[in-house]
């Protein structure tokens, strides 16, 4: 559980490092976008994500 909960971190860093130092202007957009959007829409798609990570860490260990 733990090796799988580091791997999922470590991707997630990966991905994240990647987004920034490719393209950083980018990021800063998508960042305003998300905070001009309305507090429960940011919660809808926090929960898909969730959803999401949860259905392909399942998989994955399928």
């Amino acid at each position: 559980m733990i090796r799988a909960a580091l791997l999922g971190l470590g991707l997630v860093a990966i991905i994240e490092g990647l987004a920034l130092a490719l393209a950083p202007s980018r990021m800063r957009e998508a960042l305003e976008a998300i905070a001009r959007m309305d507090p429960e829409h940011r919660r809808l798609i926090g929960l898909l994500a969730v959803t999401v990570g949860i259905a392909l860490v399942w998989i994955s260990q399928a």
